[in-house]
Order: structure tokens, then C-alpha cells, then sequence
């Protein structure tokens, strides 16, 4: 005789899994224990004790072969029984309190007071969770073995219950009041139906059409389908095996190889960029002891062309003053209109654009350099030089 309050009920079978095979009955009290009763003589089989009382819970197996027992206790955690082990196996531990368990194959799907869906693994391990647009009234499990779904029913505050597969959306069903308990299987001829009860006492009751498709409305997040089709990988080729055992066999100096042909690379490009920075043949120039940038823009297609020498100041917040620039350059080729300029003061991070116009007055049709100096006013030492590749005039020389 048992001397406390039964909280949860459920069933288990006692050595066959069929429909008709007698069932033994499991009860949670309480007293923090959950008892399995013979179901001829109702003495206890078996006892097993939680360290809550039991709120709810989903029972699976058999009695004398394997079971499990998923319970769901007041603070706030699922616990899973085995057979032969009085205490709990796994815990899973929840962010809010469970309203709703229901066992899907071998996962669990725990419906929480925080308006969502969880599943987890029977050994406690979190799979996935979807946010739902409303509190979670009442669950059930929906199961056609037929066509092979199995699926959760989630009955919401918002007069809608919710059909998943996993956290798929397969369906959603308008009801006229707030579905307070909901169960799915044959009734009377009819394998697929549904049947639910309303807040205020209504009964609702659909069928099923054996047409009815069950598809995710949104696809979840994941890899493309075309990423599941085989492709028409072709057969390996002697070509290929023989590749792949030269590979195996002398993989260590085909990579010293590679790393010798790296190297070489390198020290050819740090070879150009030190002679580049020595003759100084490109556009652009800066000085790292001043915070100055300069390139060269030359416009036109000759004998006259226009030269723009963009400097920029790129110090932090120091201004430059007293600045000028004066260019070098073939008095036999060309002419500049003004070979010496002053720049105004540099604002950092400011380009300011200078102007002059070079006109080519040779008619041989050859080019040359022309050298650019930014000096300090007072003082012959350059601060900052580059040197421009002119290109040959296509037009008529000026003379």
C-alpha cells in the first residue's frame, strides 16, 4: 500500500511490444519515486527514485527485456530509468521548466514554459531547438507507421496546434478555442485521427485524408539538395594510380622541391622591389622618416602633357609646411612651364593635387625620365623623389 500522492501514469509493456500484450502500469509519486506494478497481483516490481518529484513522463520497452523511462521532474529536469538501475542514468538540464515531454524514436522533445522546442538524444545531448510564437498548452506524439512519420503535435495559447518533424514545420491547425489536451491514433475505423479538447470543454475531432502530404514549409539552414546527388565521379585511370603512388613514395622531396621554388620566388621579388626602391623607376614614392606620399598621374597624348603629383601628408596630426617641389628633367626633350612649385601647408590626411604641364619638343620620338624632388624650403637635400616614365608623343612637336 502505498502511502503518498500519485503526481504522473504511465504504461509499460511486460514481454511483448504487441498492441494487445498486457501492460504493467508506472507510477510516479510524490515521494520522489517512480513504482512498476505487477498488473495481475499489483505488487511492486520495481522501484526507482528521482531527486524531485515527477511532474510528467514517457515510458518505452518492455518490463522483462529493456525500458526506458523519461521523466520530467518539479525542478526543472529530465531524468532517464533503465532496467535494472535504481537511480537515474542520464539528466538533462533545462534553461525553464518543462510543459510538455513526448518520445520520438530515439530522441526526446521537451516543450519549455520559455515558448520553445528542444530535442535531445536519450543519452542527454541537445540537438536542436525552435522558437515557438506562442506558450506551449499541451504535446503528443503522432506516429503512421504506414508512411513512416514520426512527429510531434504541439498544441499553442494562440488557438493553433503545430505539427514538427524534428524542427521542421510540416503543418498548422487553426482550432476555435485554446486546445488544453490532444492524442492522435485509430479511432474506430480511422488509423490517422485526431482528437482534441478545448479550455472551455469543447471536443474536437479531425480525420486524416490519406492523400495528405507532409512537407517542411522552410527548408532548415543547411547544405543545398543538389549536394546530395552522386556525381559521375570516372573510373581511375593508370595515369592516376601510377601519380598517386609517385606521390606516396617521394612526397618529401616533392615538397622540399616546392619549398626551394618558394623560396627562389621570394628573393626574386625582394630582388625587384630593392632595385625598384634604388633607381626609383616607379610613380609613387614615400619617406619613412616623413610622413609623406606622393604619386604621379601623367594625362595626355602629346607633344603637350599634363603631370598631377598628388602628396599626401600621412602623419597622425602633424601639419607640414615650407614645402616645394622642383623637377629635373632633358631641356632637349621638354619644356615645363613651371619647373619649380611650392606646396601649402599639409593637413594629415589630406591629398592635395599638384598641377604642371610638360610639352615634348623633340620630333625624334623617343621619351625620357623626369625626375621629381620634394625639398624643404632652404635646403637641397630631398625629402621625398621619384622618378616618372614619360610616354612618346603621338602628336605634332611644338616648337
Amino acid at each position: 500500500m502505498l502511502f503518498t500522492v500519485i503526481t504522473c501514469i504511465g504504461t509499460l509493456k511486460k514481454s511483448t511490444a504487441d498492441e494487445d500484450g498486457v501492460s504493467c502500469l508506472v507510477i510516479g509519486t510524490e515521494s520522489c519515486d517512480v513504482f512498476v506494478l505487477d498488473p495481475e497481483a499489483f505488487i511492486i516490481l520495481s522501484t526507482m527514485s528521482l531527486p524531485a518529484p515527477p511532474t510528467m513522463m514517457d515510458v518505452t520497452g518492455q518490463f522483462d527485456v529493456e525500458f526506458r523511462i523519461t521523466v520530467a521532474c518539479r525542478n526543472g529536469n529530465i531524468y532517464i530509468l533503465r532496467r535494472e538501475s535504481e537511480k537515474p542514468k542520464y539528466c538533462i538540464e533545462l534553461s525553464s521548466h518543462p510543459v510538455g515531454l513526448v518520445r520520438v524514436g530515439k530522441n526526446v522533445v521537451v516543450g519549455c514554459a520559455d515558448e520553445s522546442l528542444q530535442g535531445f538524444t536519450q543519452k542527454g545531448k541537445k540537438l536542436w531547438t525552435v522558437l515557438l510564437p506562442a506558450p506551449i498548452t499541451t504535446m503528443a506524439s503522432m506516429e503512421l507507421p504506414a508512411r513512416g512519420l514520426q512527429a510531434v503535435l504541439v498544441g499553442l495559447a494562440n488557438c493553433e496546434v503545430q505539427l514538427y518533424r524534428d524542427k521542421s514545420l510540416l503543418s498548422s491547425i487553426k482550432t476555435p478555442e485554446v486546445v488544453s489536451s490532444i492524442c492522435f491514433g485509430r479511432y474506430g475505423r480511422e488509423d490517422g485521427t485526431l482528437i482534441m479538447t478545448t479550455k472551455d470543454g469543447g471536443l474536437i475531432v479531425n480525420i486524416l485524408k490519406r492523400t495528405a502530404s507532409f512537407e517542411d514549409r522552410a527548408a532548415a539552414a543547411g547544405p543545398p539538395l543538389a549536394q546530395s546527388v552522386r556525381l559521375n565521379v570516372p573510373k581511375k585511370t593508370k595515369l592516376y594510380v601510377d601519380q598517386t603512388l609517385r606521390e606516396r613514395e617521394s612526397g618529401a622531396a616533392m615538397h622540399r622541391a616546392f619549398q626551394m621554388d618558394l623560396s627562389r620566388l621570394r628573393l626574386a621579388a625582394a630582388g625587384a622591389y630593392v632595385k625598384a626602391l634604388e633607381s626609383s623607376l616607379t610613380p609613387m614614392s614615400c619617406r619613412l622618416s616623413e610622413p609623406l606620399k606622393m604619386n604621379a598621374v601623367v594625362q595626355g597624348l602629346g607633344p603637350a602633357f599634363k603631370l598631377t603629383l598628388n602628396v599626401q601628408n600621412t602623419a597622425a596630426c602633424r601639419p607640414v609646411a615650407n614645402l616645394a617641389v622642383s623637377f629635373l628633367y632633358d631641356e632637349s626633350l621638354y619644356r615645363m612651364r613651371t619647373p619649380y612649385m611650392r606646396i601649402p601647408l599639409l593637413v594629415p590626411g589630406v591629398v592635395y593635387p599638384v598641377e604642371t604641364f610638360v610639352e615634348c619638343s623633340s620630333d625624334k620620338g623617343i621619351s625620357d625620365i623626369i625626375k621629381v624632388f620634394v625639398l624643404q624650403e632652404g635646403s637641397s637635400a630631398p625629402l621625398l623623389s621619384a622618378h616618372i616614365n614619360m610616354p612618346v608623343s603621338e602628336g605634332l612637336t611644338i616648337n
